[in-house]
């Protein structure tokens, strides 16, 4: 691993995890993640901006020897969840003058989490600031952009300002920063799902105070994947992600075990084409529920596919109803589609599991058996009110 410089006083100290396979033994990581912990210089007094999770801890000791650091004045804590933080008591026993430097909600976590000493921590405020000696750190609280203690730390005449989660996206890479436009953004946006969709407002909210900083901003640090050298990039991705705004499209989560909801969403799918609607069927059970909820973050609508399993829905539908309503998802318009064989519960199940979502329910079809041409007459049926209503919603594009 080599230490990778990032202007004249700041270094990238970090670890890649090419190998992480799954995030709190729930979020698929397809491209692998990286722990980003940044070395921050002054004349006078150095400082490191958050540590790495504690199965890279001697990279991180590794890259921090390299990098020439006999002497650690501050860690700066970010956030404190531990894939951030949980190296902190080796580094703690590291560098025994170190000082741990966060807000009072971080400090409570990590005092609970990893059994700190209260007496290492100096607590910090909105836009105080730290001299290293011709470099100054600043702080700024922007709690809830997915836990409650989040806070950015700008090092201001670097221009360089370190987001944490925020603004950040789970990839491997050696590149230190994104020039694969494409596939950043994809990368980019699941993650937005997965971890900062069920906070919107508040990730809005703070995405206004990283702008009113923008021009003082070379680069955004997060603490996740490479970093941004034009942050209006991922600002602007931001802004779209985290508005009221959706697009015309229809993705239909399904499971079918006989034939019977598939080929309804076949038809239901080429119904919606026809009337140039996008539309994404996903086969629920080959697909990354990574990709699912990458969708969830601007479709005007969700029709999930069931067929009746012992009365009720399939468990793996039920399980993508839940995640759209645990994530928050900003569709406006649902309904189901699925057939059963002598008598179906889908749903009222269904629509319970996303109860607290603000949706509108579109007349659900479930057939008894396989579909016929009368049934499939409902489905287009279907796709004309779903038309009807996108083309009315001042929220769609």
């Amino acid at each position: 691993m080599t230490v990778k410089k990032i202007t004249d006083r700041i270094s990238w100290v970090g670890a890649i995890d090419w190998d992480r396979r799954l995030f709190d033994e729930l979020i698929p990581l397809p491209d692998g993640t990286t722990y980003n912990s940044y070395l921050v210089k002054g004349n006078e007094e150095t400082a490191l901006i958050d540590t790495v999770d504690p199965t890279k801890k001697e990279t991180l000791f590794n890259n921090l020897m390299n990098a020439g650091v006999e002497k650690l004045d501050y860690v700066v804590v970010n956030h404190g969840e531990q894939d951030h933080s949980g190296t902190l008591p080796s580094l703690l026993e590291k560098y025994p003058e170190c000082r741990i430097v966060t807000n009072s909600k971080a400090e409570d976590i990590l005092t609970e989490h990893l059994e700190l000493d209260e007496a290492r921590f100096k607590i910090i405020g909105d836009k105080d600031q730290i001299d290293l000696g011709g470099t100054t750190l600043e702080f700024g609280l922007i709690p809830w952009v997915h836990w409650p203690d989040t806070q950015y730390t700008l090092a201001i005449e670097e221009k360089t300002l370190f987001t944490c989660d925020f603004l950040g996206h789970h990839y491997a890479t050696e590149q230190l920063f994104n020039n694969d436009k494409c596939h950043y953004e994809n990368s980019a946006k699941r993650y937005f799902a997965e971890i900062m969709m069920p906070f919107k407002s508040r990730a809005r909210k703070n995405l206004q105070k990283i702008k009113e900083i923008e021009h003082d901003v070379d680069v955004i640090a997060p603490s996740h994947g490479p970093l941004h050298n034009q942050p209006e990039q991922i600002i602007g991705y931001y802004e779209k992600w985290t508005s009221d705004k959706l697009e015309n499209k229809v993705i239909i989560p399904y499971v079918s075990m006989h034939g019977s909801t598939e080929i309804m969403v076949q038809h239901l799918t080429n119904a919606l084409t026809e009337r140039d609607i996008e539309v994404k069927p996903m086969h629920i059970t080959n697909t990354d529920i990574g990709d699912i909820a990458k969708e969830l973050v601007d479709t005007a609508t969700i029709i999930i596919g069931s067929p009746t399993v012992l009365g009720g829905a399939h468990p793996k539908a039920l399980y993508i109803a839940y995640l759209a309503n645990a994530l928050k998802a900003k569709a406006n318009y649902a309904s189901i589609i699925g057939s059963y064989g002598w008598g179906s519960k889908i749903v009222d199940q269904i629509a319970d599991t996303v109860s607290s979502l603000n949706l509108e329910l579109i007349e659900p079809k479930i057939i008894k058996g396989k579909p016929t041409k009368k049934d499939l007459k409902l489905i287009e049926e279907m796709a004309e009110k779903i038309k009807e209503k996108h083309k009315n919603d001042p929220k769609i594009n």
